[in-house]
């Protein structure tokens, strides 16, 4: 999900109801016991999808991701220019509060994404994946060094460095599972890690179902528990209540 492209202004992931709300969730994890998604969490994602990546490489990168208008290479590429994205929001002294930082973008043709960070055009399949590795870096380095009080602009709130943190994660988990689809292999992420992301960026996400099929319903990839698909989804980038 970038922070500003047209692709994502025009609702790529969706909307909650005009109260804040997703009808139909139940808060489902106690803010006490929970542990806050943090920069390890960054690398731990990022490597997995790295591994899972590198045991494909000798396939075609170029078929379509999944349900994605997008072939697996521009999906890998648009998972490590969010990661970039989100450590350039939080890079600067006074990261800004009401817009983006002003990278250039650009798209590589007509319905491919919108992109600042691209592998260069003759860089094989491994060398895309030096990319993803690097941006991942990239975001976990700055989630570790600002200071937890910094307050970056996002289009659907004022994130932290955790919210950051763990908007990478989940643009690495869910985009992977359409690369996936598209390389014809397996992949399922960690159950923790799935539950982190979800308590930080979706508050009211349905209790008691697995944490995998719940994080892909949450972004409008699946059914969980008799609930149908979602036709439109959003994140909550500021902090939970009660943080500051």
């Amino acid at each position: 999900m970038r922070l500003t492209y047209p692709s994502l202004l025009s609702g790529c992931c969706g909307r909650a109801s005009e109260a804040g709300g997703w009808p139909g969730y139940h808060r489902w994890v106690n803010a006490t016991t929970t542990p806050p998604v943090t920069a390890a969490d960054v690398d731990l994602a990022v490597g997995l999808v790295a591994d899972a990546l590198n045991g494909a490489l000798d396939r075609d990168w170029q078929v379509p991701a999944g349900d994605l208008e997008w072939d697996c290479r521009e999906t890998v590429e648009h998972m490590a220019d969010d990661l970039f994205a989100y450590a350039g929001q939080l890079g600067p002294r006074r990261p800004p509060r009401d817009t983006h930082v002003p990278f250039a973008w650009q798209r590589s043709r007509a319905n491919g994404p919108a992109l600042t960070i691209y592998a260069d055009a003759g860089a094989s399949n491994a060398g895309l994946v030096q990319v993803l590795e690097a941006c991942g870096t990239f975001l976990s380095s700055l989630v570790t060094t600002v200071p937890p009080d910094t307050r970056a602009f996002h289009i659907f709130g004022l994130g932290d460095p955790e919210g950051f943190a763990a908007m990478g994660v989940v643009e690495v988990l869910v985009h992977m599972r359409d690369v996936a689809a598209g390389l014809g292999i397996d992949w399922t992420p960690p159950e923790d890690l799935c539950d982190r992301v979800l308590y930080r960026l979706f508050p009211e996400a349905p209790t008691g179902t697995p944490r995998w099929e719940t994080l892909l319903w949450a972004t409008g990839r699946g059914e969980v528990d008799g609930r149908a698909r979602l036709g439109e989804w959003r994140w909550q980038a500021a902090p939970r209540r009660g943080v500051t």
